[in-house]
Parts: structure tokens; C-alpha cells; sequence
């Protein structure tokens, strides 16, 4: 494969070695605009936009990764392998699954679990065991430090289904526990995906979650809440990038 990719339309050394990944492509022109100078859009294949800019004077990109394992599989593939990226942060929003997690909490994934077959692709006679990447957890805990920002470290379950058939029955919620009490923070559906294309592909990665559903308690957060909350894990985000060029 040669850049572009068919997902890509960039050339190699468009993107920063720190490419910060939303979900959402819209959010990813927001923090393009809002928080980096010199913003020049990279992407917009199928409207994933992807821009590069300066953060602090760092080089620092932020690019959509779609929802679901398979699209961050893609997006996080090319990155790592055609364009030369070192580092990915998945910026997205993850539901509680145990009581200590509340609303609005930071979540930083140190593991990912997964009910995704995603993994099989790679032939490996046993489990694979999705992890973030060490020198960037530690990047991030100790900017959170800095900052004064509460962050919870802990395994994420990385799902492959938004909806459940039985998302009504007591079945489902007895799925939830069972993870809760393997000490599973919090349920995603990108995590997993991204550790292992990072794994495959000699890359970084780390995995951020604010919480914007607890499916304990049923609480929620509102469209408008989620975009307020989620700029102090933007900031961390991007203060991680900035330590990262001394790491």
C-alpha cells in the first residue's frame, strides 16, 4: 500500500508522530480549530477530517476514527504503517460499568478487554492481551498529576455491539457485572482495536475515556454536557503530546 490509501488522501509526513483520535469528525474539526494554531486540513476522505497544527509549539494531529473496532482498525493501520506515526490517543467518551466510576470521570485504559473476534486476524495459538503503551500511560498520569485532573487507570472492555438484543432483559445487566467484577471500569468500542494495530505495527497507544453513561446507575450526560466535559480530557490529551517530545 502507498500513501495515499484509499482511506487517506494525505502524504507521508502530513501527519504529526502524535495524532490525537476522536470518534467523531466533528469534534476533530473542533479541536483543530479551538486548540491548535496553523490548523491545515490533511483528510476528509468519506468526511473523516484529519488536520495537523501546532500545540505549544509541538507538531500535533487529530484525526476521526469512525465507531467501532473495524473502522479504528483501519484508520489506526494506516496510520502507524503508511504515514509513519508513532503515537495514537483515542479520545472518546466510554459507559461506567463499576460503582466507583461516576459521571465526568477520566478513564485511562491500561488494558482493554474485547468480546470482538478482532484479535483472531493475527493467529496466535492462545489470547491476546490488548495493553497500552507503558511510556505513554505513564506520559499521561503524570501530566493529569500536573495539572491537578483526577484520572481513574484501569481495564476497558472493548465491545464490538452498541446494541444488545437483550439490552431489556436482566441478562444484560448481569454481563455488565460480571466484567464490573473482574474490575472492568468502564465499556467502550475502539480500545482494543487501536492497542492491537499498535502492537502489529511497532506504534504507541493509549486509549482516554470520560464517562458519559453509567449503565449502574443509568445516569447520563446530555449531547451539551459531553462536549463541555470533554475539553479537560482534550487538554490532557495534548499536554501529554507536548510531553511526549521529552519522553
Amino acid at each position: 500500500m502507498s500513501c495515499p490509501t484509499p482511506h487517506i488522501a494525505a502524504a507521508r509526513g502530513d501527519f504529526a508522530q502524535t495524532v490525537l483520535m476522536p470518534g467523531d469528525p466533528l469534534r476533530s474539526q473542533l479541536i483543530a480549530e479551538k486548540f491548535l494554531e496553523n490548523a491545515k486540513l490533511v483528510n476528509n476522505v468519506r468526511g473523516v477530517q484529519g488536520y495537523t497544527g501546532d500545540y505549544k509549539g509541538v507538531r500535533v494531529s487529530v484525526m476521526a476514527s469512525g465507531m467501532g473496532m473495524p473502522s479504528m482498525g483501519i484508520y489506526s493501520q494506516e496510520l502507524f504503517r503508511e504515514f509513519g506515526v508513532r503515537s495514537i490517543l483515542r479520545i472518546g467518551s466510554a459507559g461506567a460499568l463499576h460503582g466507583s466510576v461516576a459521571l465526568r470521570d477520566i478513564v485511562l485504559g491500561q488494558a482493554a478487554c474485547t468480546d470482538s473476534h478482532f484479535p483472531e486476524q493475527y493467529g496466535l495459538p492462545g489470547v491476546f492481551a490488548p495493553i497500552a503503551d507503558f511510556t505513554l500511560l505513564r506520559a499521561c498520569v503524570e501530566t493529569a498529576e500536573g495539572m491537578g485532573l483526577p484520572c481513574r487507570v484501569g481495564n476497558l472492555v472493548s465491545t464490538d455491539r452498541f446494541y444488545n438484543d437483550d439490552d431489556d432483559l436482566p441478562e444484560s445487566r448481569r454481563v455488565n457485572a460480571l466484567w464490573a467484577k473482574m474490575g472492568a471500569l468502564a465499556v467502550e468500542m475502539e480500545a482494543a482495536a487501536l492497542y492491537c494495530s499498535a502492537a502489529r505495527h511497532g506504534g504507541r497507544a493509549l486509549a482516554m475515556c470520560t464517562i458519559s453513561d453509567h449503565l449502574v446507575t443509568d445516569e447520563h450526560l446530555s449531547a451539551l454536557d459531553r462536549q463541555n466535559t470533554f475539553t479537560d480530557m482534550i487538554r490532557l490529551a495534548l499536554e501529554t503530546a507536548v510531553k511526549l517530545e521529552t519522553v
